[in-house]
């Protein structure tokens, strides 16, 4: 991270907006603020920031759809993955889960502690680094001048059981689920992968968010909640009538070990 990492602040408010600034300034960051989604994007594609914060109610453009073009356009560029933060005065927990299901890195509502933004953007900018080329989700350095292998089933380890129905491709970061690729964020493929590797091993919420998270002090209440059910959500879609995820009320959740060969 470099020693003043540019921040894009996408807000119509302008005294939250201001607030943000002199939190940021204070901290050492270089924040660059945007009313508009459209200045937002102007900004992005003269230089891309080190973390772009978006509202979700702008004047011009929806939130989750800026997040969407900012996106594509780091991809164009070729530039490293920018991490993005959604802030909303809306508390309702669908607004969450989408933000979290398109690939957001952390969702803050307002009000909110500056001190706390300040401290989650560093947190963020931190897991990014280690997340960059050569680390996997989990932080755990990945051999690249090894073969590629072909990405092989996940099974129970002694089990003469028919294969677990996933694809695991830890080269490319990718699952297949029956057969097909699941649209995953860097997260929910930790998660998932984590789970698929441990069929019915039950892992804490503190387990998955050490594991998967990195920094789990700094994350939110309830981050392992939502990524469960956008998981869940995009498993259903494939096989409706499966339930590969069991949720141990009080505990965690596991992997079912007895899913079906076929959807």
């Amino acid at each position: 991270m470099s020693f003043n990492p540019r921040i894009l602040i996408a807000e119509d408010e302008s005294g939250i907006a201001d607030t943000l600034q002199y939190v940021l300034k204070s901290d050492g960051f270089i924040p660059v603020w945007c009313a508009t989604a459209e200045e937002a994007i102007a900004q992005f594609a003269q230089e891309p920031p080190a973390l772009a914060i978006l509202d979700i109610g702008l004047p011009d453009l929806n939130g989750f759809e800026l997040f969407k073009r900012l996106q594509a356009l780091n991809q164009s560029m070729g530039g490293p993955e920018v991490p993005m933060v959604f802030l909303t005065a809306r508390s309702d927990e669908i607004d969450r889960v989408v933000g979290l299901e398109l690939g957001a890195d952390d969702y803050i509502a307002k009000p909110f502690s500056p001190r706390e933004l300040v401290a989650r953007v560093r947190t963020i900018l931190r897991r990014s680094a280690r997340s960059g080329p050569g680390a996997s989700p989990t932080g755990a350095a990945s051999n690249h001048g090894a073969p590629h292998q072909n990405p092989a089933p996940a099974s129970p380890a002694g089990s003469q059981a028919p294969a677990l129905p996933f694809l695991l491709d830890n080269e490319r970061m990718q699952i297949r689920y029956y057969g097909r690729l699941l649209e995953l964020s860097r997260y929910e493929f930790g998660l998932l992968r984590l789970l698929v590797q441990r069929p019915g091993r039950v892992f804490t919420r503190d387990e998955l968010l050490q594991l998967v998270w990195d920094d789990a002090s700094d994350s939110f209440d309830r981050t392992v909640d939502a990524h469960i059910k956008t998981l869940r959500a995009k498993l259903k879609a494939i096989a409706p009538d499966v339930e590969p995820i069991r949720t141990l009320r009080g505990t965690g959740y596991a992997l079912n070990e007895e899913l079906p060969s076929k959807a």
